[in-house]
């Protein structure tokens, strides 16, 4: 079916809101996207991505993209501290037989491949701006801007993030993100011969782990309990990476503690999820991603479901004439698997600061990476 071309806006330019883009403009609907930051820039290290993000990139078009500026391997291996490999969990190809299960990627290059999809579909973007109010009716929204602007929508998307404006404006009581005890340090630093896929070492509560990115480098991330969310200072970042470190005698991590100092690309990141109740939606104002369900990292899936969302919604949109029903088949359609993964990486995370049986953590791995391999 041929949707009725609508005038769609959405308001954040993260990877949510930039897959939704691409895929409302295969419809021929006219899509604005506004960002707040007049860069469109976007901060971190590295992003580890499991089969189902591969296949949605597939659905995007920017797979093999992903595969030149990007590195792909199979499985995930498991090592002792000392560094004796003790398993290996297996990433099925889902994106495609000739497709590696799993991957990683610098998040800015993650986001320029967006961008560039994005300006290439034909989205009107619109950097260092955002909304002040939205006016929702029974036919649509009336949107002003922080430039003065005011203009109508048939629908407004919410894919501002985890701190969302939007989920303020249209769900004043909703509950607000959570810290989860747990933090993330990451350091982009030299890939090594000896590291070909996605490499982690369990120690009592604290779980390094490295990822190529491309065919030269990877990232380095390192989980650690923290019982507050306290401000650390820059200044100290390397030092504290590096006591991370020191109990982990595995050769690769010694050699790559060794190269962290005060130069090193480290970012910090305290460690909070949301899971919003049903509904998702009022009216013609619609969220999805982080707006809704922020993750934890453990399943390294958080990035994936905001992106499905992406693809749901504009599938969705594309069956039907009516919003509502679209937004309420949409909502159906991911409520479960988007809880799931919330519901069970902050699950993992608890069991790692508890120091936790890794028999409960093994299995809550297996069962969500085959719930993932699912259709969406």
């Amino acid at each position: 079916m041929n949707p009725t071309p609508r005038r769609i806006l959405i308001i954040g330019g993260g990877f949510s809101g930039m897959a939704a883009a691409i895929q409302l403009r295969k419809q021929g609907h006219a899509v604005e996207l506004v960002e707040i930051d007049p860069g469109w820039r976007s901060y971190g290290a590295g992003i580890s991505l499991g089969g189902a993000t591969l296949r949605a990139f597939r659905t995007l078009g920017i797979l093999d993209t992903f595969l030149e500026r990007g590195a792909a391997s199979d499985g995930v291996k498991i090592c002792l501290p000392h560094g004796p490999q003790v398993a290996e969990l297996p990433t099925p190809r889902i994106a495609g037989a000739e497709v590696p299960g799993g991957g990683a990627i610098l998040r800015p290059v993650l986001a320029q491949i967006l961008a560039e999809a994005t300006r290439a579909a034909g989205t009107v973007v619109r950097l260092g701006c955002s909304f002040t109010h939205l006016e929702p009716d029974a036919e649509g929204v009336e949107v002003g801007f922080t430039d003065g602007q005011r203009r109508r929508y048939d629908l407004v998307i919410g894919a501002d993030g985890l701190y969302s404006k939007t989920r303020e404006a249209v769900f004043p009581n909703a509950p607000k993100p959570r810290y989860s005890g747990q933090a993330v340090w990451r350091a982009v630093l030299p890939r090594p011969p000896e590291i070909e896929t996605c490499t982690m070492w369990m120690g009592p509560r604290v779980k390094p782990g490295v990822n190529p990115v491309s065919k030269t480098h990877l990232y380095l991330f390192v989980t650690e309990p923290r019982p507050s969310n306290e401000h650390v200072d820059p200044a100290t970042f390397a030092a504290r990476l590096r006591e991370l470190l020191a109990d982990f005698p595995a050769p690769t991590l010694r050699a790559l503690r060794e190269q962290i100092d005060e130069h090193a690309q480290i970012v910090f990141r305290p460690l909070e999820g949301l899971l919003m109740p049903r509904p998702w939606s009022q009216g013609r104002v619609v969220l999805i991603g982080d707006a809704v369900h922020a993750t934890t990292p453990h399943l390294a899936s958080g990035a994936c479901i905001g992106i499905e969302d992406a693809l749901v919604l504009a599938e969705e949109l594309g069956r039907s004439d009516d919003i509502a029903p679209a937004l309420a088949a949409f909502e159906e359609r991911r409520w479960e698997r988007c809880r799931m993964v919330v519901e069970n990486s902050a699950r993992l995370g608890e069991i790692e600061v508890a120091g936790g049986d890794k028999e409960e953590h093994a299995k809550i791995m297996r069962a969500s990476l085959m719930a993932l391999a699912q259709p969406i």
